[in-house]
């Protein structure tokens, strides 16, 4: 098998052509929603007679049940309009449009994590809770081999990747700056991107975002992220744990705080927050992967810059634990911390979630 996909390699100034033609006034607009598997995305495209001003002006919309849904499943789901973006790939006036799924009886479908999500988020907003996400990724060729990594073999251990610059440590940089500007354009809050310790493993940051808007946010930027690999010809794989051995795992870090939490005296509540996370830490492993904690067990081994998976545990600027607090923010006695523990593939819905109902909320197991 091809290490870069052959749809890559067509004429892609032919292609800009066509993308040059106008409109006639028209809008397309492309619909995107998160299918069954919970971690991967599908888009279909609509004509609309002007561009939309707002997520009001989008019709919602229906697709067909072929896309993992349960054997037997009756009937079509509805596409519901969220929140709107620019189309970094055709261009103004074309909208990218993120949807929240409802089944044939028009309640949410069972991947549709955002609805109470968004209803958690409501009941805490007097908070001002932000947050902001931290998305590693692994490029990946055609062939399932890591981008760039010899064939056959291994490349040097880790240590000169992390920010590294040249062609030998920094693998896939035009991939990573193109979903950059991707999301830019698009007015996703895109805050930053690096390279990561494994080779062609890299990070983007996702914030500072409030209540729903974060977990719709990093959702599109993941879009963005595959649309970007697709036309380059590589995979962007979020498997925690993608290169067995001696390598980074792949997380998602969630950084959090409220109004009270960022104010002077704010360590108090961040540590209130942090006891709240240790007495539920069994509740937030089985929310922090799609499959329930068990694909973060190959990620969380206490090396490689993680905690256990088994052991609750905090400190100040130090990466192998569960929750770390900045060292700025240890200074300062105000802020925010960071949650280590959320996996690449993770739902960012159901993340955002549980760090509210937890930490705001005051949920408990018994509950």
């Amino acid at each position: 098998m091809s290490s870069v996909s052959l749809s890559s390699q067509l004429n892609k100034v032919q292609l800009q052509h066509y993308l040059a033609l106008p409109q006639g006034g028209l809008c397309q607009v492309t619909y995107v929603w998160i299918d069954y598997t919970k971690e991967r995305l599908r888009c279909k495209n609509r004509t609309l007679d002007c561009e939309p001003s707002s997520i009001e002006d989008i019709p919602e919309w229906n697709v067909g049940s072929p896309t993992y849904q349960p054997e037997g499943y009756l009937g079509d789901m509805y596409l519901i309009p969220v929140r709107m973006f620019r189309d970094p790939f055709t261009h103004d006036p074309n909208k990218l449009v993120l949807c929240e799924v409802l089944n044939c009886y028009r309640e949410p479908a069972e991947q549709n994590t955002r609805f109470t999500c968004n209803k958690v988020m409501e009941a805490a907003q007097h908070f001002r809770h932000w947050f902001g996400m931290e998305q590693e990724y692994v490029l990946q060729g055609m062939d399932g081999h890591p981008y760039s990594w010899p064939q056959g073999g291994f490349p040097g251990p880790q240590g000169p990747y992390f920010c590294g610059v040249g062609a030998d440590r920094a693998f896939g940089r035009d991939i990573a700056m193109s979903h950059y500007k991707a999301c830019m354009y698009a007015g996703v809050k895109i805050y930053g991107t690096n390279g990561e310790s494994m080779p062609s493993q890299w990070e983007f940051q996702v914030g500072t975002c409030e209540g729903i808007e974060m977990p719709d946010h990093l959702w599109m930027a993941r879009f963005l992220l595959h649309r970007v690999c697709e036309d380059f010809g590589v995979i962007a794989n979020l498997d925690p744990k993608p290169v067995q051995g001696d390598w980074s795992g792949s997380g998602c870090h969630i950084n959090f705080s409220t109004e009270a939490m960022r104010e002077e005296g704010g360590m108090k509540h961040i540590e209130d927050a942090i006891e709240k996370l240790r007495k539920r830490h069994a509740h937030h492993i089985r929310c922090y992967d799609v499959h329930g904690g068990e694909d973060n067990k190959r990620r969380l081994t206490g090396v490689f810059s993680t905690a256990s998976i088994d052991q609750f545990s905090v400190g100040t600027a130090n990466r192998a634990t569960s929750i770390c607090i900045p060292r700025r923010v240890g200074k300062d006695g105000r802020g925010y911390f960071e949650d280590r523990r959320p996996a690449a593939n993770c739902d960012p819905y159901m993340v955002t979630e549980a760090i509210v109902r937890t930490c705001l909320l005051g949920e408990t197991d018994s509950d």
